[in-house]
């Protein structure tokens, strides 16, 4: 079952649902409007190794906006910073973001139960777009869990975003036990 806006409000009461800023704006009819952030980065290597930490190249996105390119790796960060303690958050595009050739995520929409900070985006353009920051980017819309939580995310030894940040963050895929395959 997804939230309903009147739902989203009564666990933002309940301090099960966190979103800094909050703007009534924003809300839909069962969804979140969140917005891109300042900050855009890019990987300083044309070849990422899934075994390597992968360094990024953070940068302002300046007032009149930045001009995204096809064929490159954009990570973003919403401006609103989130905490979902008893829901299944998913960060979709919206409509109109899409109908600009901009893709905000290549598979990482759902979050955890216990997630908690900004949305590192993997922002990619079928063609030049220019982008601003503060624009809308996604929505975020949130599911109901059936039963009992045993494994939260900010309380997981493995849990690899959870230092609060405005700032895009990197592939950690580094850090995850790779299975030998013999």
């Amino acid at each position: 079952m997804i939230l309903s806006d009147q739902q989203i409000l009564q666990e933002i009461e309940k301090g099960t649902i966190v979103i800094e800023p909050f703007d009534p704006e924003s809300l839909g009819t069962n969804s979140y409007d969140v917005h891109l952030g300042k900050y855009l980065a890019t990987y300083k290597d044309e070849v990422l190794d899934a075994r390597e930490h992968n360094q990024i190249e953070v940068f302002e996105i300046p007032e009149e906006g930045f001009v995204l390119q096809p064929n490159t790796l954009y990570l973003g960060v919403t401006m609103e910073y989130t905490e979902t303690h008893a829901h299944v958050p998913f960060l979709e595009g919206k409509s109109s973001v899409g109908r600009l050739g901009i893709d905000i995520h290549a598979t990482a929409g759902k979050g955890d139960v216990g997630f908690c900070n900004t949305w590192t985006l993997e922002i990619s353009v079928s063609q030049k777009v220019r982008i601003y920051r503060g624009m809308p980017i996604g929505q975020l819309i949130y599911f109901a869990v059936e039963g009992n939580i045993t494994n939260f995310y900010n309380k997981k030894k493995s849990a690899k975003y959870i230092e609060r940040t405005q700032k895009p963050v990197e592939s950690m895929m580094w850090k995850n036990q790779f299975k030998i395959i013999e």
